[in-house]
């Protein structure tokens, strides 16, 4: 059963353009089930989460942090009463938007889009589901219901200030309430995104030995995982005893966030969603005990996993790549897939040239921007190497 301050999709807010309704699913079900078959969430398992995609197997790409998201949001969303189907499609749509390489391939693109009104992965999440999926027969995008699209938007917090170009021309078209919190459900796949990619990133760099169990038995929350572990399995082998305590590490994030989130929720006492979106604050959270700990965590990744000296040498390469592909397609664009070169045609000035571009390129996976990259351009293949942090 649902709290009263759940996303009620017998109150949701409609699609853009009107259309019927599934007769077995609910709207944010249909949500969900359309960004799974999206093209965009199929590339995603070619796209870095940490590690260029073909480094290994075992490594985590986009498409299994995104499964891995959703699987956390939907344990946080039904302890908490909530809409588990928009906390999922929210939750599987919130990297949509990542470029080949990520964030070092994000903060490229937005270096060579600051003239044209910069490039965010958030942002752009929103312009694929609302524009650049184009297979249905009388509308471009998904047809997201208002709250998915809200969710996708705005799950980080409100946005305010200076509002990411994609995102400031959908809204002028369907006001998402950019000014407001989004739902608890957009909040519980905000704060699965954060649980997921710590988590997962330890695991990821054990893999790839850039840090010992020792080391990770030195942080908080993890110190104390491992010695439940050390106390209930003594004389446990190594690669066993590090899975154990990570998974408890996993568990005391979850286990925490849905304590504090009760919590925020008994002395809001909300009696709508609408409270939920006027309450000022995120009532999905940490604790502030915990985040402070966390924070020493991801500072440990930065410097240990993101920021090392081969990882840097890795992102000026393909920073390189990026620089060169975007000026390449503005100058040379018979050289855009057929489909492209359609909205090029179309296109009333430079600055929406370089969208165009700019959504070519940050559509593209690691393995298709490499490929592109020596056949266009020329140059070496990418040796295999952690680039990117979350």
């Amino acid at each position: 059963m649902t709290a009263p301050y759940a996303t009620d999709p017998a109150n949701a807010r409609g699609r853009l353009y009107p259309e019927e309704e599934s007769t077995f699913r609910s709207l944010f079900q249909r949500d969900r089930d359309r960004i799974i078959h999206a093209s965009a969430f199929r590339r995603l398992k070619h796209k870095t989460q940490v590690f260029i995609e073909h480094e290994g197997d075992y490594f985590r790409t986009r498409l299994t942090h995104s499964i891995e998201v959703a699987q956390v949001a939907r344990t946080v969303a039904a302890a908490l009463g909530l809409n588990v189907e928009l906390t999922e499609a929210v939750a599987l749509a919130h990297d949509l938007g990542h470029t080949p390489f990520g964030h070092t391939g994000e903060e490229a693109l937005d270096a060579l889009m600051q003239p044209y009104g910069g490039f965010d992965h958030n942002a752009q999440a929103l312009r694929i589901v609302t524009n650049l999926e184009r297979h249905y027969a009388e509308w471009d995008g998904l047809n997201l219901t208002w709250e998915t699209l809200e969710g996708i938007a705005k799950h980080n917090g409100p946005v305010v200030g200076d509002i990411p170009y994609a995102l400031a021309a959908y809204n002028a078209r369907h006001d998402l309430e950019l000014h407001t919190h989004a739902s608890a459900e957009a909040q519980a796949a905000a704060l699965a995104d954060d649980i997921a990619y710590n988590n997962h990133d330890l695991h990821d760099g054990l893999r790839a030995e850039l840090f010992s169990t020792d080391d990770l038995a030195d942080l908080p929350i993890l110190h104390d995982c491992f010695a439940r572990v050390d106390a209930k399995y003594p004389g446990l082998n190594y690669y066993r005893r590090r899975h154990e305590a990570l998974r408890r590490f996993f568990g005391v994030l979850v286990e925490d966030v849905i304590t504090v989130s009760r919590r925020n929720l008994t002395e809001l006492a909300p009696a709508t969603v609408h409270d939920i979106r006027h309450a000022g604050r995120m009532v999905v959270q940490f604790s502030p005990d915990l985040w402070t700990d966390l924070k020493v965590i991801r500072q440990f990744l930065f410097t240990r996993m993101y920021r090392a000296p081969a990882v840097v040498e890795m992102r000026a390469v393909v920073t390189q790549m990026v620089n060169e592909l975007f000026p390449f397609f503005l100058e040379n664009t018979n050289e855009l897939p057929k489909q492209w070169r359609k909205d090029v045609a179309d296109a009333p000035d430079q600055a929406a040239l370089a969208r165009i571009v700019a959504d070519y390129i940050a559509g593209m996976t690691d393995r298709f921007a490499i490929q592109e990259h020596k056949r266009l351009i020329g140059g070496a293949d990418v040796p295999a190497g952690v680039i990117d942090g979350n």
